[in-house]
């Protein structure tokens, strides 16, 4: 059951080559959620650093600290990577784990097809594993987002992508996700979570081929999500709040220029609550995340509330 039901598989595969545009030799991995990816992975491979965002889900973190790795932030450029990891051109990086996160949580930032193209060219020049969190793949908004699959083009070495269901077809509670990438990697952390009983029950797995299986859902809900930030943002913007990036995603990333908490304030006395940037690192302490995921009556309702004074 780890290494998914037949349906699942076929399922999963399908669905790489047919949305993600992968190509080349590659196999597929369900796994209980993402999250459990997230704070796992670096355990799995007995990573000794791991690599992510300097804004970033707070669980790529988390996962370095589980696996008693370094932790090093960066900037998405990898020709920078280099000097900001403190290695040499020469040095190899085999127990290194890169995460990517694009469309980014929180700021909803879409990586470019040139930037991911340096990213995987880091990892061929250096052996280290990049595993790229694509789980808001679906809701482009004025950006869409390409698959590092696809920008592979079938050179799957050392690349792991990570989806989800929680967000494409709005079933957080079900924790059903899957890794894609190189067969090598998914043999490896296929041998160990069997043994570990990290196993996605029969019903989750084939509500996930299922789902996987119909795009029109998933159609309707990123439109929902395409028309509240559209109505949204305006009103933050009349209230002095720039928004940053939020290109695709769920999530609106955006500031007036002052402490993130006092920022939350402003919107708590309306009633509305926002999250922190700082909770995503230092780099978002001067932003707040604003979250799409309340119903249409409750974002016409922030709006009002927002305007009002």
């Amino acid at each position: 059951m780890t290494t998914g039901s037949a349906e699942l598989r076929d399922a999963l595969k399908k669905y790489c080559v047919d949305v993600l545009g992968a190509s080349g030799e590659f196999d597929v991995l369900p796994t209980i959620g993402s999250k459990e990816i997230v704070a796992w992975l670096p355990f799995l491979l007995r990573s000794e650093r791991v690599v992510i965002p300097k804004i970033a889900y707070p669980t790529y973190r988390v996962g370095g600290l589980l696996a008693g790795a370094e932790v090093v932030d960066v900037d998405i450029d990898a020709r920078r990577w280099r000097e900001a990891l403190g290695v040499a051109v020469s040095d190899r990086l085999e127990r290194t784990l890169i995460w990517v996160n694009t469309p980014s949580n929180p700021t909803g930032r879409v990586h470019s097809k040139e930037e991911m193209e340096a990213v995987l060219d880091f990892r061929s020049g250096s052996d280290a594993i990049v595993a790229v969190d694509e789980c808001y793949f679906s809701f482009g908004d004025s950006k869409k987002p390409i698959s590092t699959l696809a920008i592979a083009a079938g050179q799957n070495r050392n690349l792991l992508v990570a989806h989800s269901l929680s967000k494409r077809s709005n079933l957080a509670g079900y924790r059903g996700a899957f890794l894609a990438g190189d067969k090598d990697l998914i043999a490896r952390l296929l041998e160990v979570r069997k043994h570990a009983g990290m196993m996605a029950p029969a019903p989750i797995q084939h509500a996930t081929a299922v789902a996987l299986g119909d795009e029109e859902h998933v159609k309707v809900q990123a439109e929902r999500y395409r028309v509240r930030r559209r109505k949204l943002v305006p009103a933050l913007l009349a209230k002095g709040f720039a928004t940053e990036f939020s290109e695709a995603g769920l999530y609106i990333w955006c500031s007036n220029g002052s402490e993130d908490w006092a920022q939350v304030e402003w919107f708590a006395e309306r009633g509305i609550i926002v999250t922190p940037g700082n909770f995503y690192g230092q780099g978002g302490a001067r932003h707040i995340r604003i979250a799409l995921t309340a119903t249409d009556e409750g974002i016409d309702e922030a709006i009002v509330r927002i305007s009002r004074d």
